[in-house]
């Protein structure tokens, strides 16, 4: 194959994913008008349209997203490679994009990421804040995190943190205007800061589980948030009874800024993991990232 074609059929991958001549532009280092004519070569040299152009969108065509599917992989593959060369080197280096929610950055990135980039000067770590389930392999990410290991057969899990559970808690004075709820269905008399899923648009269903027994409670308050982060801080500000990670809430129960209630219907789940394709061959960073990353219990 030509240079040349070889060229356009980058120019071509780079604006079918990013679904912008802009943004694969920018991505390329070229010009969007230099995107576009190189993209019209290779249309004209198939004789096929690749991409449906509007004023504010760019798509692939059928003919453009079966070429994504069949030669995209192909140089992914070459792209990897060329980044593994980087073993060559005396320190690993590149960028690392993961797809994570605010709770991971709090509880498994931050605490090893010092000693990471520390050791690791060549790497750059970015952390996409992304509550809900990330299509790791259309947005151009290296791995995403999710609880337990339940993945589709192309992914590999790596666990990243222990088992864990929800605590339901809300602030000493707030109980001393209603009495705390000894099962979950009396959550019905409370006011409650709901968690919007950002992948469902629904609000989460606390769940629990006693005895064999499991419910799922539909709450009701003021507050609608989609991060767990800001549910914490609600929380805390008295505005009612929060359901959040229990590492995130442990030291202000501990201090007493927080009570807890029903920790007896808190289930556990399995902990966090690293999830990524298992088709690609990783690069000397991304494997020195994992392997941090990796729990160990």
């Amino acid at each position: 194959m030509a240079r040349s074609s070889i060229d356009d059929m980058q120019a071509f991958l780079a604006v079918a994913r990013e679904q912008s001549f802009t943004r694969a532009a920018a991505k390329l280092g070229v010009t969007p008008s230099a995107l576009s004519h190189s993209v019209k070569g290779l249309e004209a040299r198939l004789g096929l349209r690749l991409l449906s152009r509007t004023t504010r969108s760019v798509s692939p065509t059928e003919a453009g997203q079966r070429l994504v599917n069949s030669v995209g992989p192909h140089f992914e593959q070459i792209e990897a490679e060329i980044a593994a060369l980087s073993e060559l080197r005396d320190r690993p280096a590149g960028t690392i994009r993961v797809s994570c929610g605010d709770s991971v950055v709090a509880s498994v990135f931050r605490p090893m990421l010092k000693t990471f980039l520390r050791r690791y000067p060549d790497i750059t770590v970015e952390l996409a804040i992304q509550n809900g389930f990330v299509d790791i392999v259309e947005q151009r990410l290296d791995a995403g995190v999710r609880l337990g290991e339940a993945l589709s057969k192309d992914m590999i899990a790596v666990r990243i943190g222990p088992d864990w559970r929800f605590s339901v808690v809300a602030t000493p004075e707030y109980f001393e205007r209603r009495s705390p709820p000894l099962t979950p269905h009396e959550l019905t008399n409370h006011q409650c800061i709901n968690l919007r899923l950002t992948t469902a648009g629904s609000f989460y269903a606390w769940e629990f589980r006693k005895d064999g027994r499991e419910l799922n409670v539909r709450v009701e308050g003021q507050l609608v948030f989609n991060s767990i982060l800001p549910v914490l801080d609600a929380a805390l500000d008295g505005h009612g009874l929060g359901n959040v990670p229990e590492f995130m809430a442990r030291k202000y129960i501990e201090s007493g800024e927080l009570v807890e209630v029903l920790a007896d219907w808190s289930p556990l789940w399995q902990g966090f993991h690293l999830y990524y394709p298992n088709r690609r061959q990783p690069s000397p960073a991304f494997t020195a990232f994992v392997e941090a990353l990796r729990y160990r219990a």
